[in-house]
């Protein structure tokens, strides 16, 4: 427990110190630039494919477990839909980009602790936290809207692949369940979602990164930690946004 807070606290202070103003706004623009297309960009191809076969199976799995003919089989377009829309592409997604991003932030920020970069800049008063951390966390806040989106897209299509493959529904009737008592929020929950999941993954990632200490071996320990800690933290916030967000 006394650990526990002991992080805590640290992870406070680091915060504190990123998320300042930064001292040179061209050098920070260059950097924020560089981190979209590093954590963002370059994780476009795996959240297309992964949605693709996450929506494909998610449709077959229901389409076979529904066989009761008083369930209408617009159900399985629906069903598809809001798993996808609700919880597939913003927290799921998120996991897995906690392993992807997660893991390459704590590992480029922990082998510059070792290679003694970040001291270096310390001694020439550069604010270290700030100029690393602060376009991480505004880079893949601001760019992962966009993964969500492209998630939604290719796992619905995914689900309208698997319409036309049989299995008991056909496209029509996808289509429509597709359609059916749509809730456009629903969209918006999401990409507030992942906001969150963004900021929890940059930050957490960078402050294990941050405070390795030791050799080489403590980055990849440090990668594994900061994984496990984004898993878990994002799960929690799904809980307590999924409670504020839509129950009543």
């Amino acid at each position: 427990m006394f650990k526990a807070l002991h992080q805590l606290g640290d992870y406070v202070l680091l915060m504190r110190r990123s998320l300042g103003l930064p001292t040179r706004w061209s050098m920070f623009f260059k950097q924020l630039i560089r981190e979209i297309y590093k954590l963002g960009v370059d994780s476009i191809w795996i959240v297309i494919v992964i949605s693709i076969f996450i929506g494909t199976v998610t449709a077959i799995q229901i389409s076979l477990n529904i066989s009761s003919p008083l369930i209408p089989k617009f159900t399985i377009g629906y069903t598809t839909r809001e798993i996808i829309l609700l919880e597939f592409s913003s927290s799921i997604m998120c996991l897995i980009l906690a392993g992807k991003v997660g893991s390459n932030i704590a590992s480029e920020i922990g082998t510059m602790r070792v290679t003694e970069q970040i001291d270096a800049m310390e001694m020439m008063g550069v604010n270290s936290a700030n100029f690393l951390i602060l376009p991480k966390i505004t880079g893949l806040m601001m760019f992962i809207p966009v993964l969500v989106i492209f998630s939604m897209t290719t796992g619905i299509a995914g689900g309208v692949f698997a319409s036309h493959l049989g299995n008991g529904m056909t496209p029509a009737s996808f289509e429509f369940g597709l359609q059916y008592y749509f809730n456009p929020f629903y969209i918006t929950y999401s990409i507030i979602k992942s906001v969150i999941y963004a900021f929890i993954i940059a930050s957490v990632s960078s402050y294990f990164g941050y405070m390795v200490k030791g050799g080489s071996l403590m980055v990849g320990k440090a990668s594994t930690n900061s994984v496990v800690m984004n898993s878990i933290l994002i799960l929690l916030a799904d809980v307590l946004l999924t409670h504020i967000m839509l129950t009543k």
